[in-house]
């Protein structure tokens, strides 16, 4: 039954995204795996064919639904305030700052730190060959509001802010979240933060 099936592979895949997670790509086996999602190895062979698969697949999971509101949120700024920076890093930004509200994808952002901070080459090509084109997207929009700036400089400073927004999400900064403040509230607020910092950086 189709139901089974997706639910045995979702399984597999939040138990993956945990582990890895908390123990890393290479530091996590696939019997830990099979072990937290209480499935076979089998199961795990059927759903991914290989460890490898198994991880690119915890990260489109999150990065497919990510990327659409990206671009969705993209072509709404191109329409709405045409010309503006401020909405294009807007449409960068929040979606993926919502990640961290969602009570699964906390782990994800994990995950996602982990990409950054592993030396995984076959991972980042994947990431390169399946989401480079959200970011050239954005690039491309970028580009009329900056004429002044060069295309490396562009793709340099875009760079910095998605490093700088890989590390918000992560909650790695000095910054803690005061606790009368919301979860959703202090995403907001770091999101205003983070598109200010943008704008700065992309117009200096």
């Amino acid at each position: 039954m189709p139901s089974t099936h997706f639910n045995t592979k979702d399984r597999i895949l939040g138990a993956a995204e945990e582990l890895f997670a908390q123990f890393g790509f290479a530091g996590t086996s696939l019997r830990q795996v099979t072990s937290r999602a209480d499935v076979n190895i089998a199961a795990v062979n059927y759903h991914f064919g290989s460890k490898e698969n198994l991880v690119n697949e915890v990260f489109r999971r999150r990065m497919d639904d990510m990327s659409e509101q990206r671009l969705a949120r993209l072509r709404e700024a191109q329409e709405t305030s045409p010309g503006e920076l401020e909405p294009i890093l807007a449409a960068f930004i929040q979606p993926a700052l919502a990640l961290t509200l969602d009570r699964h994808g906390s782990a994800f952002v994990r995950v996602l730190a982990r990409a950054y901070a592993e030396k995984n080459d076959r991972l980042r090509k994947f990431l390169s060959d399946n989401y480079g084109q959200v970011l050239r997207e954005f690039a491309k929009a970028l580009a009329p509001c900056l004429p002044e700036l060069g295309k490396e400089d562009l793709y340099w400073r875009m760079d910095f802010i998605a490093g700088a927004l890989t590390y918000a999400m992560a909650d790695f900064g000095l910054i803690k979240r005061p606790t009368a403040m919301s979860e959703k509230a202090f995403a907001d607020k770091t999101a205003q933060a983070l598109i200010r910092f943008g704008a700065a950086g992309l117009r200096a």
